[in-house]
């Protein structure tokens, strides 16, 4: 008989107990479960810094947990309110590419689920494929086409993690998005909406890829996301993605593609990426 290669999901269980218990050390009181889970993608970390009093753990305190090695990750984990509302928020995430496995890639996202977010707020920095997604703008991700060639629930099945086959017609929370949009016209922002393609990376796109998904209908490019997001679905999240449009894909634009001006762009926007955020993270239910 032929074995199932098997993918087993780590065990979040001393990882969970170890952010609680640090929890608890640091604040003198009993844990209470976050509302949002909040992932922050390339050069966005800046939001970290709004959220009142929190308990603040590098992610390498943490048992097994993989560790960033992209600049612009600052990989620490950040607990207490954000306006208003209890989250627990990474600043900074791992990538395929970085040769983590994909079990390991969405360890975040389990691990905010772990601590009680029934909520997922979702960022990253992109590259604009669509005429009107230049450097500097922001795009609410209305659906994803899955280009990496993985999948993280792909392996044996196991039922407390989520059903074998979850539907991800409404991946990306169609009430959500319309908060968002609502909440950008209240502040004068401009919100674009897109489909967000993601590759496995370390290699930009090529000019060919980018004509091709252009024509299948791919708006951004980036190098993460959508496994984060096939998680969430199937654990029954809700999720709202934006996207920082940090530079044009590759063929688009005259300039060389390079890591520096996507932190760049990211920190030039970042006050009306934080005004968007902290508008909406209020409204969400």
């Amino acid at each position: 008989m032929v074995k199932l290669e098997t993918t087993d999901h780590p065990d979040l269980t001393p990882i969970l107990s170890y952010i609680k218990h640090r929890f608890e050390l640091e604040r003198k009181q009993l844990w209470k479960p976050v509302e949002i889970g909040v992932v922050l993608g390339s050069g966005l970390g800046a939001l970290s810094e709004q959220v009142e009093e929190p308990v603040v753990i590098p992610t390498s305190d943490l048992p097994d947990y993989p560790v960033s090695t992209v600049p612009g990750h600052a990989g620490k984990l950040f607990i207490g309110m954000l306006a208003g509302r209890r989250v627990a928020l990474f600043s900074g995430r791992v990538h395929y590419y970085e040769g983590y496995t994909p079990q390991h890639v969405v360890m975040p996202l389990r691990v905010l689920h772990g601590l009680g977010a029934m909520g997922y707020l979702v960022t990253n920095a992109s590259g604009g494929i669509r005429d009107d997604l230049g450097p500097g703008t922001l795009m609410q991700i209305t659906d994803h086409i899955n280009l990496m060639g993985m999948n993280p629930l792909r392996g044996l099945h196991q039922p407390d993690l989520g059903p074998r086959f979850p539907d991800m017609s409404t991946a990306y929370t169609p009430e959500w998005a319309k908060i968002a949009h609502e909440v950008a016209v209240e502040l004068g922002i401009p919100l674009n909406s897109g489909v967000l393609g993601a590759l496995s990376g370390p290699t930009y796109e090529t000019p060919a890829e980018v004509r091709m998904w252009r024509a299948v209908g791919v708006d951004a490019a980036c190098m993460s996301t959508v496994p984060e997001v096939i998680v969430a679905s199937s654990l029954g999240m809700k999720v709202l993605g934006i996207s920082c449009i940090t530079n044009k894909a590759a063929g688009l634009s005259d300039q060389p593609l390079n890591h520096a001006e996507v932190t760049e762009v990211a920190n030039r926007v970042r006050d009306r990426f934080i005004k968007l955020l902290l508008g909406v993270l209020p409204r969400l239910q």
